[in-house]
């Protein structure tokens, strides 16, 4: 039993209802819900976690320890660049021929052993 639409008058002509119109409507209303599901697949993928208090002061503790033995090898780098004899004339020199700072030309001459040379050639490979 096929069910027939009710006959409308539209500016006196007859036209058929034929369901075309709600077809319309729920194909519209299917593809704007596609749209929606499509965001829900992409979105699903990614979990939300809740991070604890003592991960957090874990982590900062851990990045406390790591900052602070790096302290302590720079200043023992330190220590022992201190007791490394450099020349005033060696520090002048590679002030003068490289145009650098007291404090970069002694340090890089310390670094070195006091080898000028290799000085003036760590100063310009960089």
């Amino acid at each position: 039993m096929a069910e027939t639409e009710p006959e409308v008058e539209v500016n006196g002509t007859e036209v058929e209802e034929d369901g075309q119109d709600e077809d319309i409507k729920q194909k519209k209303q299917t593809r704007h819900d596609g749209g929606a599901a499509d965001l829900e697949r992409v979105t699903d993928y990614a979990e939300e976690k809740e991070i604890s208090a003592a991960n957090i002061s874990s982590a900062v503790e851990q990045f406390g320890n790591q900052r602070s033995k790096e302290n302590e090898l720079r200043v023992a780098k330190e220590k022992e660049l201190q007791k490394v004899q450099v020349k005033k004339e060696d520090i002048e020199l590679i002030m003068n021929e490289l145009l650098v700072s007291k404090a970069q030309a002694e340090k890089v001459l310390r670094e070195q052993s006091g080898d000028v040379v290799a000085a003036l050639e760590a100063i310009i490979s960089n």
